[in-house]
């Protein structure tokens, strides 16, 4: 098991623990929610913890209520904590940033997310480091090629649908000699928050899912002198 398999596995049995211990509130969450997503999304908010954690604890079996069903994830949870324990220590990304989500870029809606990004790493967007264009020529160019299935722009985003959400960064993929070149960039005014290893743990799912069986070289840009 690697470091990231482990790490995911300790967030999910985590969780499970807390939900059996608030098993009572878990139920109300749940029969208060209009549908399944809107479940993931309320449990994710009551255990502080990540949407993938949150579906676990939505697609628990009744059979998992039990006693004995509770202590032996009780005792994997143990068993994870102290194999990690003896490990180097793994960053620890806040609950916000746990529920970090990523979105499509939209040409109308992102347009100052992705102007924030330009001034600050002051490079195009397509990743060939060269001087930025116009804005409204790249989001264009880059338009065509997400329509080409040659690239995938991401707005990371942090929030509710209810309370509002808050665009804290971006992730790029590009499609370039068989290989997808992903680049992650967060907003100056969220980074030291766990946004940066919250975006690119959620990239990789969603780029292959872009890019089926090509490989993913990721790289996160310095920000502009």
């Amino acid at each position: 098991m690697t470091d990231q398999d482990a790490a995911q596995r300790t967030i999910v049995a985590d969780a499970m623990v807390r939900a059996l211990e608030r098993r009572h509130d878990v139920l109300d969450a749940v029969v208060a929610s209009e549908d399944y997503d809107a479940a993931i999304e309320a449990l994710s908010d009551l255990l502080d913890t990540t949407a993938e954690a949150a579906e676990a604890v939505l697609r628990l079996s009744f059979d998992r209520l039990t006693r004995v069903s509770r202590r032996r994830i009780a005792a994997e949870l143990d068993s994870l904590t102290s194999q990690q324990s003896v490990r180097a220590p793994a960053e620890q990304t806040p609950g916000s940033a746990r529920r970090l989500r990523l979105r499509p870029f939209c040409a109308d809606l992102d347009q100052d997310i992705f102007a924030a990004r330009t001034d600050d790493v002051r490079a195009a967007g397509d990743g060939t480091d060269a001087p930025p264009r116009d804005l409204a020529d790249e989001i264009r160019d880059a338009v065509s090629r997400v329509a080409a299935e040659e690239a995938a722009w991401l707005v990371a985003e942090v929030g509710s649908t209810t309370s509002g959400t808050v665009k804290v960064g971006m992730v790029f993929g590009e499609l370039s000699g068989g290989e997808v070149d992903v680049r992650i960039w967060v907003h100056p005014d969220h980074r030291k928050q766990g946004y940066g290893t919250a975006a690119l743990r959620t990239s990789r799912s969603e780029m292959a899912a872009y890019f089926p069986a090509a490989p993913l070289v990721v790289r996160a840009p310095a920000a502009g002198a």
